[in-house]
């Protein structure tokens, strides 16, 4: 039985998230788990968390008037390649982290393919979507999907359905005037996998990102491709995330939805 929130660490709360979410099984392109310890003493306890997206500093400061233990998030800090000097924006997050006792916790892959509150599950949970297997032929725990719609939908039908769910308009580039049932998906900025779902022989892709050749691809080979905005489509593993946490150990926590267009 894992700690309550009365006495669970941060860094027992985070082996537990590890043994669920599995950061070891993914080449990732940041460091998945803790990225910030903020704890003034090794037996501190995680009371309350505050969820979101990214960490970015609006995150942070209404985490500090939260009075929260830690952070956890999608998107975190130390990106591959990114520079490494702690300097400008980077300082001043980090700073904010540290002066208030607050720890940074951030899954990436891990969180967009967990099999049940991942963000592709979810994704797929909020759009009535079933799920008929991954992107990745042959990978444990593939980071896309694709299934059916349920029903057969327009491409106009689904673009509203998508519309209405996540509160964004998305991006709609018609692959031809086919009519939809089987569709792939991946949050996110995974445009390029739309060659994935091309060999899926699906008739829809969804995911968060577009890039000018994407469009070219969709209508040269006959898919439809819908860019439904990056953060729009990865609001609701982490979510997810937390409620599981409470469930297993009391601890408090409050999603903040910090918007963006992209």
């Amino acid at each position: 039985m894992a700690p309550t929130s009365q006495d669970m660490t941060l860094k027992e709360m985070v082996a537990l998230l590890d043994q669920e979410l599995q950061p070891g099984l993914f080449k990732d392109y940041c460091p998945n788990g803790i990225q910030v310890d903020a704890s003034r003493a090794v037996d501190s306890p995680i009371k309350k968390i505050v969820t979101g997206v990214t960490a970015c500093q609006a995150l942070i400061d209404r985490a500090v008037e939260l009075q929260a233990d830690a952070i956890l998030v999608h998107h975190g800090y130390f990106w591959r390649g990114e520079d490494a000097v702690i300097t400008g924006i980077k300082r001043q997050r980090i700073e904010t982290l540290l002066a208030n006792n607050i720890s940074l916790v951030a899954y990436h892959l891990p969180l967009d393919a967990h099999p049940t509150f991942g963000n592709n599950a979810e994704l797929a949970r909020l759009m009535g979507w079933d799920v008929v297997g991954g992107m990745e032929p042959g990978a444990k725990l593939p980071v896309g999907n694709w299934g059916t719609t349920g029903r057969k939908l327009s491409l106009d039908d689904l673009s509203q359905e998508i519309s209405s769910k996540l509160g964004r308009d998305p991006l709609v580039i018609a692959g031809g005037n086919h009519s939809i049932k089987t569709i792939a998906w991946c949050t996110g900025a995974a445009q390029s996998m739309i060659d994935k779902a091309l060999n899926l022989g699906v008739d829809a892709f969804v995911s968060g990102e577009i890039s000018e050749s994407t469009v070219h691809f969709a209508r040269e080979n006959g898919i439809h491709y819908i860019s439904a905005g990056h953060h729009a489509t990865e609001r609701y593993g982490v979510q997810a995330l937390a409620r599981w946490l409470h469930d297993e150990t009391g601890i408090e926590h409050e999603f903040v939805d910090i918007d963006s267009p992209v």
